[in-house]
């Protein structure tokens, strides 16, 4: 079932002809702020994890409008201070940033893992340094809980703003 946001994007669930995608993020622009790009043999596993059953779910991000594909966003699980919440990323590709894409892609996916069940919280974990990413959390609703060191890629460790939304909340 696809996750439809009512202003301008749509959610479609990873397929496996979704790879393309994966290797469009995977510049160094793109992946500027999250350690780099990752090499090809790393690209392929995430490509299935993506599609591998599992809690949570990664989408290819479209435009209602021209049906073209945008960018890509998704939910999974991650250990947390106490306990287990939902995270999310996203990457818009640089041909449609800065048109609020990602802003309506993240406001989709909150909707997404609230349906999901399981976790109360949704966290985003974008680089202080990121402040494109750090104004898609403002704008999709997330609250700023302050900075904190994460792991990500494994290995790398960067100072990041740990962004939360209350799934419980209306």
């Amino acid at each position: 079932m696809d996750i439809a946001d009512p202003r301008r994007v749509l959610l479609e669930p990873w397929s496996e002809g979704d790879f393309w995608l994966l290797q469009r993020n995977n510049t160094p622009e793109m992946t500027e702020h999250v350690g780099g790009p990752e090499t090809d043999e790393k690209l392929v596993a995430r490509h299935k994890s993506y599609l591998g059953p599992g809690p949570g779910q990664m989408y290819r991000v479209t435009s209602v409008d021209s049906g073209e594909t945008v960018g890509s966003i998704g939910f999974w699980e991650r250990a947390w201070r106490t306990g287990t919440v939902w995270e999310t990323g996203w990457g818009v590709l640089p041909e449609f940033q800065g048109r609020g894409i990602a802003a309506e892609a993240a406001r989709a996916v909150i909707d997404a893992a609230r349906a999901a069940g399981l976790h109360q919280y949704l966290h985003a974990f974008p680089s202080v340094d990121h402040s494109a990413s750090n104004s898609v959390c403002r704008r999709a609703g997330f609250e700023l809980l302050g900075a904190v060191e994460f792991e990500y890629p494994k290995g790398h460790w960067i100072t990041s703003n740990d962004w939360r939304v209350n799934l419980e909340g209306v």
